[in-house]
């Protein structure tokens, strides 16, 4: 199904993408940043009920001046540390900044979240083209939508949502910003089982793509190199 998640995400269609049993073991809606409009928002927030996340490639995060949040906040006495993650002591989390853009209202409604993501992912591409992106001439913080900055060396430094999808998009050849959102189970309180989520691709009409798919993609094309 690697192929086809591929191909999904280059005609800017939603697909699943899953982690590893051995992981969060979660199921996120994932879809490129410059393809979100309202209705994403909308079923993201609905069928899904996660958080709503945009994830951006390590090399835009730096030049965009976004940091990890766990280094902006370390001055404080809550700030994350390296290890206090129960599904990966290796790494701290991913998050980054809050955001929203500053032509938006509240920042909340599905047009302002739409509107802030699609307008992260042009920040992207314009820092990967050598173009001037200027990050806080278009937006503020805190905000409504979070932003996840992904390992430097990708799957080769951690296996959370934020480096698979990222990777995906570098795979694709399309913007590496994926706004993501974890599907939550209404009936247990946690995250939704892997069959349930396979049940809802296969009746939607969506593809479903495993973490160990991208991962032995990821592994393959290094290997060609």
């Amino acid at each position: 199904m690697i192929d086809d998640a591929i191909t999904a995400l280059r005609e800017g269609k939603m697909i699943l993408l899953y982690d590893f049993d051995d992981r969060e073991g979660e199921t996120d809606f994932a879809i490129r940043s410059d393809a979100v409009t309202p209705k994403d928002i909308l079923r993201m927030r609905k069928d899904g009920g996660g958080l709503i996340c945009t994830a951006i490639d390590p090399v835009a995060a730096e030049r965009l001046g976004l940091p990890f949040a766990s280094d902006a906040l370390k001055n404080t006495q809550i700030a994350e540390q390296e290890g206090e993650i129960p599904y990966d002591r290796k790494n701290h989390s991913s998050f980054s900044l809050w955001v929203n853009h500053k032509n938006t209202f509240t920042g909340i409604t599905d047009r302002d979240r739409a509107l802030t993501i699609t307008a992260v992912a042009e920040q992207v591409k314009k820092s990967l083209n050598g173009g001037g992106a200027h990050f806080s001439e278009h937006f503020r913080t805190p905000g409504h939508c979070a932003l996840l900055r992904a390992a430097d060396d990708l799957l080769d430094q951690r296996h959370g949502q934020t480096e698979l999808s990222v990777a995906l998009a570098r795979m694709a050849g399309v913007t590496p910003s994926i706004t993501i959102c974890e599907m939550l189970d209404d009936e247990s309180g946690y995250a939704l089982p892997k069959t349930r989520a396979k049940a809802y691709a296969k009746k939607h009409d969506l593809v479903f793509v495993e973490g160990r798919e991208v991962l032995d993609r990821w592994e393959s094309a290094k290997k060609q190199k």
